[in-house]
């Protein structure tokens, strides 16, 4: 795989950094995409030092453009982009009765809309090439809901559907459209949640911790281990799937 350009949006913290650096070792030359370039060149320099290849672009996901001339960038210097990862997310923990319409927006914008944006914007190579593998980051709370979540629980069985949908569409291309849907996931921004959860931060952790069978919140490698595997070249049979990486949470 060592000539397969994988591009992780949201890749240089958190879940996605995970997945940058799983994919950098399995030998993919990575593109780290994200609003925070300071941490995206942080996390592709050690992707390099790790004796990986790695290139940090800004990408904001909400911006057409802005993803546009990420992606020219990434061909210009790695390459076509034969795996996208969708990972770029934001959330805001609130009862959807306390929520407004600016929030719905940004949730959706980021969330939802911003996966099709990169997507429209690779899968048409991809299908051209006749190779692509794209991997959508959903997560359990489009598969079962969760509480405080509404919007962001919608914005993520959008997600599930549309890849489904567009596994279909380019199903004989020689393009895989998968999603992988994370648990609880040990991540700065679940702690930073559980800080400002207005609670004992250590027991909000604990009650998810308690709630997993494995009895363990997910790492990002974890995450980055499904994804990996959609994104090999030997998975070009598996399309349209969705899987949970939960530690057993959610049995769907």
């Amino acid at each position: 795989m060592s000539n397969r350009v994988a591009l992780v949006t949201g890749g240089a913290q958190g879940i996605g950094e995970g997945i940058s650096r799983r994919l950098g070792a399995d030998g993919f030359k990575v593109a780290v995409a994200d609003l925070n370039l300071e941490a995206a060149q942080q996390t592709a320099k050690e992707i390099v030092a790790a004796g990986g290849t790695a290139l940090a672009v800004p990408m904001d996901v909400t911006d057409t453009a802005s993803v546009r001339k990420a992606i020219e960038q990434i061909t210009a210097e790695l390459g076509p982009v034969d795996v996208a990862v969708n990972n770029a997310g934001w959330d805001d923990f609130m009862k959807f009765l306390d929520t407004t319409e600016e929030f719905w927006d940004k949730i959706l914008d980021i969330n939802f809309k911003g996966a099709l944006r990169v997507n429209h914007t690779v899968v048409p190579g991809m299908v051209e090439r006749g190779f692509g593998r794209v991997i959508n980051i959903g997560s359990d709370a489009g598969r079962v809901g969760s509480s405080l979540e509404a919007v962001y629980s919608g914005a993520k069985g959008g997600i599930i559907a549309f890849t489904k949908t567009l596994a279909r569409e380019v199903a004989t291309k020689g393009v895989t459209v998968n999603t992988v849907c994370p648990g609880p996931t040990d991540t700065p921004a679940l702690r930073k949640f559980a800080d400002n959860s207005g609670q004992d931060a250590d027991k909000v952790l604990g009650g998810m911790t308690r709630a997993v069978p494995m009895k363990r919140l997910a790492l990002p490698a974890d995450i980055a281990a499904a994804v990996a595997f959609f994104a090999a070249d030997d998975t070009g049979y598996i399309t349209g799937q969705t899987l949970s990486v939960s530690g057993g949470l959610t049995m769907a």
